[in-house]
């Protein structure tokens, strides 16, 4: 009977201990799995936000290099330009001057001749033959004069539409260049916010990714503890056999004592029963 008592109890707290084992492996379990799929997630949006800043920098710095470049190539227009015009001006002077005095000689020279010519017509006693204008030489030098205001107009209006051409040009890029440079400029402010941004978002995450992890090593921890606890090893050869001899020496005895107390039932009952004829006689 205490044999039973001490099978049942035995029974009993090895139900209880399987009871809480598997509580407690189901509640662990669920509880590693919840924690590992949040580390999987928070790794790979740091990773995602880490990488998408490192290609935000990258392009910043992309674009502050062709920045760089269009302040340099706008500050070389700004130089050729200047000196561009100031050549302008100073051929302009020169062609204006160089104008002036041909127009000047040929005022001098149409008017002189015009005037010889209005005198011959006058009937005047024939003054003494002292000097003689030559009339076809004046001609010649006229005409040579107007080809050269001519080519001094043609000059000046020619340099005249180069400038204008150069500087509505110069005006077109120099614009076109404002534009792209205002553009390129926000581009580079509003990625390189989004790049601090998701710096700061990565930072967030690796603190909240370190917290989740310390907590994940002690379910796993304890996760470890309860599974050497509840799950059967496999024994050993020696195991084995200690236990199978332990299990036949209290099987032996057991028997042992069967055996004895149906002997001492076997001897008993003979006397009883010639106690009760001798009585009857």
């Amino acid at each position: 009977q205490d044999m039973i008592a001490k099978l049942e109890r035995e029974h009993e707290a090895e139900a209880t201990e399987k009871a809480y084992c598997d509580e407690q492996m189901a509640k662990t379990e669920a509880k590693k799995g919840e924690l590992e799929d949040d580390v999987a997630k928070m790794t790979a949006k740091i990773d995602s936000a880490a990488s998408r800043s490192a290609q935000l920098k990258e392009e910043v710095q992309t674009l502050q290099a062709e920045l760089a470049a269009l302040t340099k190539e706008q500050a070389e227009m700004d130089k050729i330009r200047q000196e561009s015009h100031a050549e302008y001006v100073q051929s302009k002077a020169d062609l204006e001057q160089g104008l002036a005095g041909v127009q000047k000689a040929l005022s001098v020279l149409r008017e002189y001749y015009a005037a010889d010519g209005e005198a011959a017509l006058v009937q005047q006693p024939a003054p003494p033959q002292k000097f003689v204008k030559g009339g076809g030489a004046g001609g010649s030098i006229i005409e040579i004069l107007e080809v050269v205001e001519e080519d001094f107009g043609k000059n000046l209006a020619k340099i005249e539409t180069e400038e204008s051409d150069a500087q509505a040009d110069y005006e077109k890029v120099t614009h076109q260049n404002k534009v792209t440079k205002a553009a390129m400029s926000k581009d580079v402010e509003y990625k390189t916010a989004e790049a601090a941004s998701l710096e700061k978002t990565a930072t967030e995450l690796r603190a909240d990714h370190d917290s989740v992890s310390t907590e994940l090593a002690a379910v796993l921890e304890y996760y470890a503890g309860i599974k050497d606890r509840c799950i059967a090893k496999p024994e050993t050869y020696e195991e084995r056999k200690t236990t199978r001899e332990a299990e036949i020496s209290g099987l032996k005895e057991a028997l042992r004592v069967l055996e004895s107390e149906t002997a001492l039932i076997q001897r008993k009952r003979p006397g009883l029963r010639g106690g009760a004829l001798r009585a009857d006689a």
